[in-house]
């Protein structure tokens, strides 16, 4: 992504091309001129590159159809591959997940981290979609701006690590942007907060099984 327009947009410098924009984050605060934007963005269904405890991820709404199918048109990902929520708290989880008390316990002492849990999908009046039918994948992050951002938002946010299906996730944003370049569907936002610590993906635990399983570590 070279030629960029430089445009400021609520006081805040937004870095511009012909399709995507770019806002340079500090981890290490909570911006909320900018995370507002992002904010903004995720509300009208858009799809944002946003750096997370782990690697960079796609993020969007998970009610929003459209918003989530451009994830899974991002990374060329196929649909049979469901994607994860992360959630602001064990009582939005409860919301979309059936947890017993057992359970809870291991949540709590885990969360907020690096383990995603899959758990019985509850039936809800409420869609959610890019996840299995009877389970779904949930995790609270633990990366102060995307904590605020779950916080200010009434909707678990579909992610997904920000690559190319079958390359390699990654915290290093020019990466990204490599595997990301000339491809004719963009995120909407890319959020840089540079590179992140050498992380890789969330391990992942199946917790609808005794004993519980370890599908990715």
């Amino acid at each position: 992504m070279s030629k960029f327009a430089i445009i400021k947009v609520f006081g805040v410098i937004i870095y511009k091309n012909m399709r995507t924009q770019i806002i340079k984050l500090d981890p290490q605060k909570i911006e909320k001129k900018k995370l507002a934007i992002v904010i903004n963005f995720l509300k009208q269904g858009k799809v944002v590159l946003f750096p997370t405890d782990t690697v960079y991820g796609l993020l969007a709404d998970a009610t929003n159809k459209e918003a989530v199918e451009k994830i899974f048109k991002i990374k060329k990902r196929p649909k049979t591959k469901p994607i994860s929520l992360f959630v602001k708290n064990i009582k939005m989880a409860k919301k979309f997940a059936d947890i017993d008390r057992k359970q809870e316990k291991f949540l709590k002492f885990t969360w907020p981290g690096k383990i995603t849990a899959v758990l019985k999908k509850k039936k809800t009046k409420e869609e959610i979609y890019g996840v299995k039918k009877d389970t779904i994948a949930i995790r609270i992050p633990n990366y102060k701006p995307l904590n605020y951002l779950l916080k200010k938002i009434n909707f678990p946010l579909a992610q997904t690590s920000a690559n190319i299906s079958e390359k390699p996730a990654s915290g290093n944003l020019k990466e990204i942007l490599k595997q990301f370049k000339n491809k004719k569907i963009q995120p909407d936002l890319i959020i840089n907060a540079n590179s992140l610590p050498q992380n890789k993906a969330s391990l992942i635990i199946d917790l609808t099984v005794t004993p519980p399983k370890i599908l990715r570590g």
